[in-house]
């Protein structure tokens, strides 16, 4: 009988341990909002509304755009567009996110490139608006400019 009640007693305290360290844990890094809206202005290419979602995982974080008003002017393959998106961080300066990421695309598809990758800091607080997205595709060069202020507002990066 006495096993019993040390066994029941040692399992109640393992049990309240791991609650305690649940409890205690550090919370996931997130960046806010998660997404944001732009209006983009791509010159002869085209422009209107576009999505960037972040991500975020410790000092590295993620960015894709999607645009619907925006679309492929031919097909293009898989990891085909070469892209960097230019944001202007608050606190001065800014912070470039870029790679090779996108699906295929028929012509007249709406464009989505990455997640494109960057690495910021905590506290930092990012706008389109001033910056720039360059998407180079069979060497031509597309640069699209943020019309106005991002909505609902900066990515804020924990």
């Amino acid at each position: 009988m006495r096993a019993k009640r040390i066994g029941a007693g040692a399992a109640m305290a393992v049990g309240a341990l791991a609650a305690a360290s649940l409890a205690f844990a550090p919370s996931a890094l997130a960046v806010t909002p998660q997404s944001a809206t732009i209006t983009a202005d791509c010159g002869s290419f085209g422009g209107g509304d576009a999505t960037l979602t972040a991500t975020q995982d410790g000092t590295s974080a993620t960015i894709t755009v999607t645009s619907s008003a925006i679309t492929a002017p031919i097909a293009l393959s898989e990891d085909s567009i070469s892209s960097t998106l230019t944001m202007v961080n608050a606190s001065g300066g800014t912070t470039a996110f870029s790679g090779t990421e996108n699906p295929a695309m028929a012509a007249g598809d709406p464009v989505t490139v990455g997640p494109l990758s960057g690495t910021v800091a905590s506290g930092d607080s990012l706008e389109a608006y001033g910056g720039s997205l360059q998407m180079t595709v069979f060497g031509i060069t597309i640069t699209c400019t943020a019309t106005a202020a991002q909505s609902p507002g900066p990515f804020v990066f924990d």
